[in-house]
């Protein structure tokens, strides 16, 4: 039993096939880009800038997929030892720069039906938290393994087993930000493109996404080509957990919170299953 998951009762034959046939994580990968206009965005952040409230855009992308996954649960899910599981909380790897050079990776947990200040809130705290604290429990746990001459690749090749059989330890799958729902990267904030990163094998993470630089997208509106603004963000997914319709689905509803970013605000407007629940669907 999975400290982190609840198991599926897989009802569709081909999804209970196809961890068989794909048996890496990196095998099932699928790949998009998301273009999401910029300025329904940057007016949210200025409106509430004036009421002394700071968002940034990489809680207002964070927001909106929790707000999705808590609608389209499936998205919560991750594939171990060719089993289909729901993830039994939310949580989001990210990795943080440190001022003297370097850089930290951990986890934020979030509440199904937090909004988007709450997330907003977390966001921060874990940044101040991670940014300054060089004895973060994954930092100590790889020194340690890194301390003992030849240990790294017996170390590495036991935790590796023991997740294939998901027999991790759970004070293991606490700190490891490799067992998240989502992994996001804002590599705007070094300045540079958007990039499809991959999704590890190891660990539990079945969506990976990155923030890229602003760029023009061209559309057509009222017979004529114009540009909009945009935020390119690049998604990897597991196509294992759920179908690609499903997929298709979600991100719609991804890219309506975005353009009306005031709909995170408050509790959401519909039924948030738990996680026992959503395994059930």
């Amino acid at each position: 039993m999975r400290p982190d998951g609840i198991k599926i009762k897989v009802t569709d034959p081909m999804y209970s096939l196809i961890p068989y046939f794909l048996t890496k994580r990196y095998d099932a990968m699928n790949m998009i880009t998301l273009d999401m206009p910029v300025e329904p965005m940057k007016q949210y952040i200025n409106e509430k800038r004036k009421e002394g409230i700071a968002l940034s855009h990489v809680g207002l992308v964070i927001a909106a997929y929790l707000r999705t996954a808590a609608e389209y649960p499936m998205l919560n899910r991750f594939v171990g030892g060719k089993k289909v599981f729901q993830h039994k909380d939310f949580t989001v790897s990210m990795v943080v720069l440190r001022p003297g050079g370097g850089d930290t990776m951990s986890k934020i947990v979030f509440n199904m039906d937090d909004d988007v200040f709450e997330v907003q809130r977390k966001i921060d705290d874990y940044i101040v938290n991670n940014r300054f604290d060089e004895d973060q429990a994954l930092d100590r746990i790889m020194k340690v393994i890194l301390g003992i001459p030849g240990f790294m690749g017996l170390a590495l090749a036991v935790l590796r087993f023991l997740d294939r059989h998901n027999m991790l330890p759970n004070a293991l799958v606490k700190v490891s930000p490799f067992h998240a729902s989502l992994l996001i990267s804002n590599l705007a904030s070094i300045r540079t493109n958007h990039i499809y990163h991959h999704v590890y094998d190891f660990g539990s993470t079945s969506v990976a996404m990155t923030m890229g630089n602003l760029r023009e997208v061209p559309r057509r509106a009222g017979g004529e080509i114009v540009h909009d603004r945009c935020i390119p963000i690049g998604v990897v997914m597991d196509e294992r957990i759920c179908s690609g319709a499903y997929f298709s689905k979600a991100f719609g509803r991804l890219k309506g919170y975005l353009a009306h970013p005031e709909t995170m605000e408050g509790k959401p407007d519909f039924p948030v299953l738990t996680a026992e629940e959503a395994a059930k669907i």
